[in-house]
């Protein structure tokens, strides 16, 4: 029932109020007394809110309401309302036909995997603790939480006594989602904000939700053609964030988590990052003396790796940050400000973009039907030969110069192929290479 990043698909097929009631039944029945529940601006979010809601009352639990917020917001609400787990009505960078359902826990992590079993289990049994009429929860509204959320974002960014971003002159594309707290947070450090798609819209008529080079054409144009110091988009629901340099130039998000990280990580410290992250994160990170420790991919598990002492940074090249020293959930609007002030800092954007290395990244995606029996396959013909492998997330190879990385899609019939190498020749052999696996594998 869950993916990497919670419950999504598309309303009235994969996710209906049916399904939200009953998730609101077994997170109840689970034990989950006081629940912090908001949604952001997808037209169905009101209707599958209350269907939720529903569930989680008619089992004893009490809600509270805080309507349309970020993720972040959401997620850290748990704790400050002392609640004992948060659901957000959501899906994400989704297309506007979706819409989906994820769920945290107090230290503002997602679900782990025995918390949405255990979900899972309920709603597959149909096995719920409904209560009689004298037993069923309460439903309130709680104001205040995006005014808190700002707060300390502004907080967390003048802690360091750096007044830099005043005057800066900031892009931000809201994208007609949830994400207007980083307006708001950048304003109250003073800088000079202009925005971009901020009328809150599930339609999302201004661009698509998920923010990359191809939909942040306005956004690109804006900031090459003012003095803007920097651009930065969020998707629908705030949790995501990207970014434009001062010459209206997309900075990939390789690169992007290559700045954090480093930014972020120390002499001895980790940073933790998927399978599929670039080689120029590693390169950054071994500067400072840092590393990479390599998760499956989905910010889910990154945020588990981030509860190690010495990871002090997680990041996904999909564009979610996580500082666990503030939250455990990728943050938008914080990661807006944390790159603001770098960008303030350096005196240029482009600058450290252009100073870090990058190399030649390949990539495809094969059609197949039993995605499970290739994998097995493939991972029988490489434990054979004289390469490093690692089966954490599908099959990732180390060679000499470079990595590849085969990994089944976790929602369609495909098998995804990424090859990086320092040098342009050795990415190509390595994708041929690999490409070749998987082909012998579909035999």
């Amino acid at each position: 029932m869950f993916g990497t990043s919670g419950i999504r698909g598309a309303v009235g097929e994969d996710v209906t109020a049916d399904l939200a009631l009953a998730v609101g039944r077994a997170l109840a029945s689970e034990g989950y007394e006081r629940v912090v529940v908001g949604r952001d601006v997808r037209e169905s979010g009101s209707m599958l809110a209350d269907a939720l809601t529903a569930g989680i009352r008619e089992c004893g639990g009490d809600v509270l309401e805080i309507g349309v917020a970020p993720t972040p917001t959401v997620a850290r609400g748990v704790e400050w309302l002392d609640a004992d787990a948060g659901v957000v009505i959501t899906a994400s960078h989704n297309p506007k036909t979706d819409n989906g359902i994820k769920l945290w826990s107090p230290t503002g992590q997602a679900f782990d995997a025995e918390r949405r079993e255990a979900i899972t289990a309920r709603v597959e049994a149909d096995d719920y603790d409904l209560e009689a009429w004298d037993g069923l929860g309460t439903r309130r509204r709680r104001e205040g939480l995006l005014e808190r959320h700002v707060e300390t974002i502004t907080e967390t960014i003048t802690s360091t006594g750096d007044d830099a971003l005043t005057d800066l002159e900031v892009v931000v594309d809201v994208g007609n989602g949830a994400g207007s707290v980083a307006a708001d947070a950048l304003i109250d450090l003073g800088c000079s904000v202009r925005t971009l798609n901020a009328q809150p819209d599930g339609r999302f008529p201004g661009r698509p939700s998920e923010p990359n080079e191809e939909t942040l054409e306005d956004l690109q144009q804006l900031v090459g053609a003012t003095d803007a110091a920097i651009g930065v988009a969020l998707d629908g629901d705030g949790d995501r964030l990207v970014a434009v340099d001062e010459r209206g130039r997309f900075v990939p998000k390789d690169l992007l988590l290559a700045l954090f990280a480093r930014e972020a990580a120390g002499e001895g410290e980790r940073v933790a990052a998927p399978v599929d992250t670039s080689l120029a994160v590693d390169d950054a990170l071994a500067a400072v003396g840092a590393s990479v420790t390599r998760t499956a991919v989905g910010d889910v598990y990154v945020a588990e790796r981030a509860t190690e002492a010495d990871v002090t940074f997680g990041g996904e090249p999909s564009g979610a940050w996580i500082w666990p020293a503030e939250t455990l959930c990728p943050d938008g609007p914080l990661a807006a400000c944390k790159l603001v002030a770098m960008a303030a800092n350096s005196g240029s954007l482009a600058e450290l973009v252009d100073d870090l290395e990058t190399y030649p990244i390949r990539r495809t995606s094969i059609e197949l039907e039993d995605k499970a029996a290739a994998m097995d396959r493939i991972e029988a013909t490489v434990r054979d030969r004289d390469v490093e492998v690692d089966t954490l997330d599908g099959v990732r190879l180390e060679h000499e110069g470079g990595w590849t990385l085969i990994r089944p899609s976790g929602t369609e019939s495909v098998v995804r192929i990424t090859a990086e190498a320092r040098d342009p020749e050795r990415a190509d052999e390595l994708f041929a290479e690999a490409r070749e696996l998987v082909l012998e594998a579909a035999e």
